[in-house]
């Protein structure tokens, strides 16, 4: 087990089975970067804090028992399957890249984790019922708003959706796109990882949920 493993597994006092498959999954990163591009090779020395941690820092934002989850813009599976391996709740991953979601698929079916894979485009998608949706560094605030479009109104939702967005410090000039939209209430959580990064806390209201609150 390396000092970075080490280090994060007293941090968070996981259990020998869930750094087991952690360690597996890393491995799969590992492995698989040589021929797919799934992550900064700049980071690969660093990736329990920079990858595995980050994600996992979501894990104590997530509320109610097991949570349904989707991750969107997937990649190699942070947070999404960090999430899965560290929690109970069931996650959907998604990701369009075929390579990447064929990596995401074995990294299920080799640890052993609770979550599905669609390869297909977030906007693209049909309404998925999942309480809580996240994202790490894959678009600005409003562009991502736009992606989600078609699940944060689906016709007959009746829950607020919560999305929890890995974001730089670029976050508050974006939350500038929030300024004429009261169905969304937001709060920033300093990162946990990065002295200049945050994790965008964000609830959005459905429209039959405003109606009959």
């Amino acid at each position: 087990m390396s000092a970075n493993s080490e280090d994060f597994a007293a941090q968070l006092d996981v259990s020998r089975e869930t750094l087991a498959r952690l360690q597996a999954y890393v491995a799969l990163v590992e492995k698989w970067q040589a021929r797919v591009n799934l992550i900064s090779p700049a980071t690969l020395p660093d990736i329990w804090h920079r990858h595995i941690r980050d994600s996992a820092q979501l894990v104590p934002l997530l509320s109610g028992t097991a949570p349904s989850i989707m991750d969107i813009g997937s990649g190699a599976g942070f947070p999404g399957l960090v999430l899965a391996i560290m929690t109970d709740s069931p996650v959907t991953l998604v990701e369009s890249d075929q390579k990447k979601s064929i990596f995401l698929q074995t990294v299920i079916r080799e640890c052993g984790v609770r979550a599905t894979v669609l390869a297909q485009r977030v906007e693209a998608l049909d309404p998925q019922d999942v309480d809580v949706i996240t994202a790490r560094a894959l678009a600005p605030v409003e562009r991502l708003l736009a992606l989600l479009d078609g699940q944060l109104r689906a016709p007959g939702r009746n829950r607020p959706v919560r999305c929890l967005f890995l974001k730089g410090q670029s976050v508050h000039e974006e939350l500038a796109c929030l300024d004429d939209r009261p169905d969304i209430s937001w709060q920033l959580h300093p990162s946990l990882t990065n002295a200049h990064a945050f994790v965008l806390d964000l609830t959005v209201q459905s429209e039959q949920w405003r109606a009959n609150p």
